[in-house]
């Protein structure tokens, strides 16, 4: 894919910089396209505008974010403004998963989005799953702002760790925080995930267990006897993929789908299948 990195020319190039920003990117409507009018990024982030990321006709900027080295080390912290103008579409990618590193000592890795989303207009955030080390210490936190007729896409999930190194909920502190505003400081939308999965690793392995065993599965006691009765060794399989839905909001105008998978192969799947319908607006279909 031919990659082109677009930078706006700033009046005052120092101005982020000096706020504490390590990123900026503002959309608007420039001859009738969705068009990046501003983009900034400093270490340890790096902001990449694909030329080509979907097709020819579609109104609609994909922005990549890269972390310098591979991965967010131990303290640092990225701050990310984003503002989707009137009637522009956007869609804001990671070219792979993102990988915290073990913390020294009592640091924490922190990352920051503030976006604005105009009227009319369209916000997909598209990352790949946040993958926490042995020893990491993790905090996120999105905050969006939209008005009555804004479109908003929020995909945040994270993974168990590294399973190939036998990694299995191993990091030290993870939270991620996602709050939506209406029409300026209106709450919408307020969630926190705080799992102090390094306290109660085993507790939760041992629940999971005992739910998945008691929903989806025959007791020991009642499958022999359905054995003996019904002459067959059919059981009901443990699922592998778990989802719901809820709405938030007056009438619902918000939804929240909520998934529990064993492997991230199937959450990719899941996300492909059902963001699909977003090739229109985006020029692609989003996790292809």
């Amino acid at each position: 894919m031919e990659e082109e990195v677009v930078m706006a020319v700033e009046a005052e190039p120092c101005g982020d910089a000096a706020r504490g920003k390590n990123g900026v990117m503002v959309v608007e409507k420039v001859g009738g396209r969705s068009t990046p009018t501003r983009c900034f990024s400093r270490y340890p982030l790096k902001l990449i505008i694909p030329s080509k990321a979907g097709a020819a006709d579609s109104d609609a900027v994909w922005v990549y974010t890269v972390s310098f080295g591979g991965g967010i080390v131990s303290g640092d912290r990225i701050s990310f403004d984003v503002r989707i103008g009137n009637d522009c579409t956007a869609a804001i990618k990671t070219q792979s998963s993102t990988k915290v590193y073990k913390a020294i000592g009592a640091k924490c890795s922190e990352q920051i989005l503030e976006a604005q989303v105009g009227s009319n207009a369209l916000l997909a955030l598209l990352p790949d799953p946040v993958t926490c080390f042995a020893g990491a210490r993790y905090s996120q936190k999105q905050i969006f702002r939209i008005v009555s007729n804004s479109n908003l896409i929020i995909v945040d999930w994270l993974t168990s760790g590294r399973h190939e190194r036998g990694e299995k909920w191993d990091f030290s502190l993870y939270k991620s925080t996602n709050n939506i505003f209406l029409e300026g400081d209106h709450p919408l939308f307020l969630d926190s995930v705080i799992p102090k999965l390094k306290q109660i690793q085993n507790q939760i392995t041992n629940d999971v267990k005992e739910t998945m065993s008691r929903l989806f599965q025959l007791p020991f006691a009642a499958r022999s006897c359905y054995n003996k009765r019904q002459k067959s060794q059919h059981t009901i399989e443990q699922p592998d993929f778990l989802a719901s839905c809820s709405g938030f909001g007056n009438k619902d105008i918000g939804l929240v789908v909520r998934i529990m998978a064993l492997t991230t192969e199937s959450v990719y799947k899941f996300l492909h299948q059902h963001l699909a319908c977003l090739a229109s607006l985006l020029g692609a279909v989003p996790y292809s």
